[in-house]
């Protein structure tokens, strides 16, 4: 009988992936808390500097393996490790429990660690909270020196497949190097660094399938599905030649669409949609480019704040603006303001409360308003990266009118600046906002009404309508983009946007789905923004739908009670398509 593991797929290069099983036998550092005498605090000091330089030296050594053809945003995940032993941030606290407390160098470190990973773990945003994994990555490493544990030594692993308890990005960069030809993690979530990382890379892997490494045996043969997230193992001659035909039918699938990937998308009945990408890194052009996106939808800019002692300046913003506008060729690019969350702020710092319900608390364009020295070097540099293509400054999480006329005055003020400087940018650079809370989609004609573009987030849209928060595991049953209020609240927008003639578009995760398309379009949905992965198989499925019948669908799924029905729909529809 076949073995399955089920976790979070992580799409690279190819879907599917077979071959043998290589286990990591990487358990969790175990410190257990240990004191020293007085004498000994100075040596104990200098023993943890030495780890701390010995974790500088094996990851500069991971960093001179990555290859010189590489995308520079491959190697800020080493720089992002290597700034983080540098940072006195981590290094003095646990110094100065050394010196204070009598502690060993790795409970120190364990205590400080415990006590960092308890203010990520308050985010609000799922992203940053997974921000958890680099600090254990980089404490693991340390305390494994301290103990004088030795990291695993891949070997050759050409055609295999590595099963771990976790991995780091330093881990994903060897095993590119020796030819994996994917993994599974038991931890780790998709948009961890590691999986990140993975994408960027073109391997696939599995990521958080609990069970893999004791389920899973090494040597054995593994079949791996990362497009649904799905391990197999044990299976027979039949099951290995159906997902070798799988893979090799996708391989040529895409191969057809990339072909056609310059041609329209558009319905039978003459409606053009527009498929744009989301991205996160300068280096994502790349693949909205080969996969023929029809522009940036979402610029996602909080990587630039990641992990660092200081944030970005106008400059750094500029030259990433720049980058992707010029990677576009003249194709339109959305670029969304920061959105993170003020439990942490940009730059080490942290409120000396963290917020009761960070979800409800001070982030996105409610932070930047509170710090504007945050938000107008980015404003800046996005004016001035609008002289060199057609770019849209976006504004995250909006609930209210007096926050458009806030960010406006801070716009004005940039530009005036810019005018004095002699720095050239687009005067008619358009302003838009997020729909991502249920006050601003009902209030959605007075943002309409001020606003150049609206673009639907449903992502948190759909955590604030149905209370529910969309990385808790236990809720996911619960999470449902086609709950009748949802539904409403889109409607809502797009009827808003309707009368006053503003665009309109949708930027998560609901719009790269390819069973929610149907109702999506049928709603009057013209303009979609989603993951480039998922730009092929979305353009391709529009060229075969028809608006008109479409929009009779959706007004059934108006007027029926409840999710399970309008799920019903949506799967008689797929049948007879």
């Amino acid at each position: 009988m076949s073995v399955a593991c089920v976790g979070t797929g992580i799409s690279g290069a190819s879907k599917i992936a077979s071959g043998d099983a290589f286990l990591v036998c990487r358990g969790p550092v175990c410190v257990t808390p240990s004191w020293i005498d007085t004498h000994e605090i100075e040596a104990e000091v200098a023993r943890f500097e030495r780890a701390l330089h010995t974790a500088g030296e094996q990851l500069r050594s991971v960093r001179q393996q990555i290859p010189r053809d590489t995308p520079s945003d491959i190697a800020e995940f080493i720089d992002t490790h290597l700034l983080m032993l540098e940072d006195k941030a981590l290094s003095s606290q646990p110094i100065q429990l050394i010196r204070n407390e009598g502690f060993s160098a790795e409970w120190a470190l364990q205590q400080h660690r415990d006590a960092l990973v308890r203010v990520f773990e308050q985010m609000d945003d799922s992203y940053l909270r997974t921000r958890c994994d680099d600090i254990d990555h980089v404490v693991s490493r340390i305390v494994n020196i301290l103990l004088e544990q030795h990291e695993p030594q891949f070997g050759s692993l050409q055609g295999q497949i590595v099963l771990a308890e976790d991995l780091t990005p330093a881990d994903v960069i060897l095993m590119k190097n020796q030819g994996v030809a994917g993994f599974v993690t038991d931890y780790g979530g998709p948009m961890s660094h590691t999986a990140i990382l993975a994408r960027n890379l073109g391997l696939p892997g599995v990521v958080g399938a609990r069970c893999a490494t004791t389920c899973l045996q090494h040597g054995e043969h593994l079949l791996l599905d990362a497009e649904n997230g799905v391990v197999l193992a044990d299976c027979d001659d039949t099951m290995l030649a159906y997902f070798e035909s799988l893979r090799d039918a996708a391989a040529t699938r895409t191969n057809q669409l990339r072909r056609r990937r310059a041609e329209p998308a558009t319905t039978r009945d003459g409606q053009r949609i527009a498929i744009q990408a989301n991205i996160e890194l300068a280096d994502d052009v790349v693949a909205a480019r080969a996969n023929g996106a029809d522009g940036i939808g979402l610029y996602r800019t909080e990587f630039l704040y990641m992990n660092r002692a200081a944030p970005p300046d106008e400059e750094e913003h500029f030259a990433a603006y720049l980058s992707v506008v010029n990677g576009m060729h003249g194709q339109p690019v959305t670029i969304r303001t920061l959105d993170l969350g003020a439990d942490k702020q940009p730059g080490g710092g942290t409120h000396s409360m963290a917020a009761t319900n960070p979800a409800l608390g001070m982030r996105a364009i409610r932070l930047c308003l509170k710090e504007p020295e945050l938000f107008y070097p980015q404003v800046r540099a996005i004016l001035r990266a609008s002289a060199f293509g057609p770019v849209r400054l976006m504004l995250p999480m909006l609930t209210s009118i007096w926050e458009v006329d806030q960010a406006q005055r801070i716009i004005d003020t940039a530009r005036k600046q810019l005018d004095a400087d002699g720095l050239a940018y687009d005067p008619d650079l358009p302003i838009g906002g997020m729909i991502e809370v249920p006050a601003a989609a009902l209030a959605a004609h007075a943002f309409a009404s001020r606003l150049d573009f609206l673009s639907i987030g449903t992502n948190d849209l759909i955590q604030y309508t149905l209370a529910i928060d969309r990385v808790d595991d236990e809720l996911t049953y619960l999470y449902d983009p086609t709950h009748p209020a949802v539904l409403r609240l889109i409607h809502e927008v797009l009827r808003a946007c309707r009368v006053t003639g503003t665009a309109v578009g949708m930027c998560g995760e609901m719009a790269g789905e390819m069973r929610f398309l149907p109702l999506l379009i049928g709603m009057g949905l013209r303009d979609l923004s989603m993951q480039p992965a998922a730009i092929l198989d979305v353009r391709e499925r529009v060229r075969s739908l028809d608006a008109a019948e479409l929009e009779a669908i959706a007004q059934q799924a108006f007027a029926v009670p409840d999710q399970v029905d309008v799920n019903a729909l949506l799967a008689d529809l797929e049948k007879r398509h």
